[in-house]
Order: structure tokens, then C-alpha cells, then sequence
């Protein structure tokens, strides 16, 4: 999710359409905050692991 945002971010900067520029924040922050909780070992939704 993390790789897919900062992809849409670039996109969105080099052919300059916005939409691409917000939905590659949006999932950047939602990527890194789910990492940031499986990191810390705290269950997501009830998982522990995403398959």
C-alpha cells in the first residue's frame, strides 16, 4: 500500500492530476499507519497478520 501511494504520488506530481496526488497521500498515510501498528504488534481489525 505503501509502495502503490508513493507511485500514485508521483504520477500525480510529473502529469500534474491532482486526483493522483490525493488517493497517493491517502494511501500513504493509511500504509504507514498500518505498519506502524503491525510493527508494534497491535492486531488490526482483529488480525494479528495480514495474508
Amino acid at each position: 500500500m505503501i509502495v502503490l501511494g508513493v507511485l500514485l504520488l508521483l504520477l500525480g506530481f510529473f502529469l500534474n492530476i491532482q486526483a493522483l496526488w490525493t488517493i497517493g497521500v491517502i494511501l500513504l498515510v493509511v500504509g504507514a499507519a498500518l505498519w506502524v501498528l503491525g510493527a508494534i504488534g497491535r492486531p488490526v481489525a482483529g488480525r494479528r497478520y495480514w495474508y
